[in-house]
């Protein structure tokens, strides 16, 4: 660890604060983008993360960059264009003991690697997929993504004619066992929400709007900070537990609900208008659907099913992570490759004899 007692309080993990800050930023001022590196490094550091067991990843785009601005002494991975997904897969497989961020965008996520995306949520594996979603593409120029609202404008006046994509929706449907939404300027909702997402064991969605204040911060604009701040519709106030800590709520009873992770962790939800519950799949499909209809920005934990199985246990791997056998228990011998070749051999001749191709 590099922290030194003069740059303040050691957290459970005995790290400061600053282990968990990487390079300077070299986005614009007031970007969204550096608001959600905050909170990730705030709440690392609650979290009492370990630094170098977690292994950033990312794509291409503007949030793609933001990784170097965090964790500044964990792995990275910087990959291309829509492709974060299948190298947090392979890099899981690789090591399961590694705490796996992917940062991603709208157009990193919801354009190029919409596929990619959709097979890794299927799969359950383990990452915290953070979506720095600002409607735009913010490195050529503030062309409209494919999570850009109907009738959003550019700042030419140019309005949005497509329906935009929900990351959210279809994380929902395809099976993701924890999918929330938040906003960069709320760091009261997100830190709990990224604390309790590197808690969950599988694929954590966190689709954050994340205002573009060079291309999407104008009137017209419904990812701007104004029209954010005037639709955004929060299910709940958000607390997390950590497994290490006692629980005290001080809500009163029958006003709050609480969902437990595997790992002895709590998530506490106070009801703000409504008794929503984020176990529900139906309730947070139906409730982001209305949303849409009434033109409001839902906020908070949509859903979350702790208990669903991750992707390794499907696998059955082995409890040591593959990156750490010896090469002779992960290299077949020869004989052990003949005698798969002639496995093969023989069940083409089987098929075959049964009239197959």
């Amino acid at each position: 660890m590099s922290g030194t007692a003069a740059e303040g309080p050691r957290n459970l993990a005995g790290f400061t604060k600053a282990d968990y800050e990487g390079g300077k930023t070299t986005l614009c001022p007031g970007c969204g983008h550096n608001a959600i590196t905050g909170g990730i490094i705030q709440a690392a550091f609650e979290a009492g993360l370990e630094p170098h067991r977690v292994a950033k990843l990312s794509g291409i785009g503007c949030s793609s960059k933001t990784p170097a601005y965090f964790l500044g002494h964990a792995h990275g991975c910087n990959a291309v264009h829509g492709r974060m997904p299948s190298v947090a897969t392979g890099v899981h497989l690789a090591n399961r003991e590694l705490l796996l961020i992917g940062v991603s965008g709208d157009g990193d996520t919801a354009s190029i690697g919409l596929g990619q995306f959709c097979h890794l949520v299927r799969r359950n594996v383990p990452v915290v997929y953070i979506i720095e979603n600002n409607g735009v593409y913010g490195l050529t120029k503030g062309q409209f993504s494919a999570t850009a609202d109907v009738g959003s404008t550019m700042k030419n006046g140019r309005p949005n004619a497509l329906m935009p994509i929900d990351c959210c929706a279809i994380a929902i449907e395809l099976g993701c066992g924890f999918v929330a939404r938040s906003f960069s300027g709320d760091q009261k909702q997100l830190r709990p929400l990224l604390k309790a997402a590197f808690a969950h064991r599988g694929t954590a969605v966190l689709d954050v709007v994340s205002p573009c204040v060079t291309f999407a911060d104008h009137e017209g604009s419904t990812k701007s900070y104004a029209a954010v701040k005037q639709s955004d519709t929060p299910l709940h106030e958000i607390d997390f537990v950590p497994y290490f800590e006692d629980i005290h709520v001080d809500y009163a009873p029958g006003t709050t609900r609480e969902v437990e992770l595997p790992d002895g962790s709590h998530i506490v939800l106070k009801k703000l208008a409504e008794d929503y519950d984020p176990t529900s799949r139906a309730r947070a499909l139906m409730t982001l659907e209305e949303a849409r209809t009434e033109r409001r920005l839902v906020t908070g934990l949509l859903y979350v099913e702790p208990e669903k199985p991750a992707f390794d246990r499907d696998l059955g791997l082995v409890d040591t992570p593959l990156a750490r056998l010896p090469l002779e228990q992960v290299r077949p011998p020869r004989r052990v490759l003949e005698e798969i070749m002639e496995g093969f051999r023989t069940g083409r001749g089987q098929v075959a004899a049964e009239g197959g191709g």
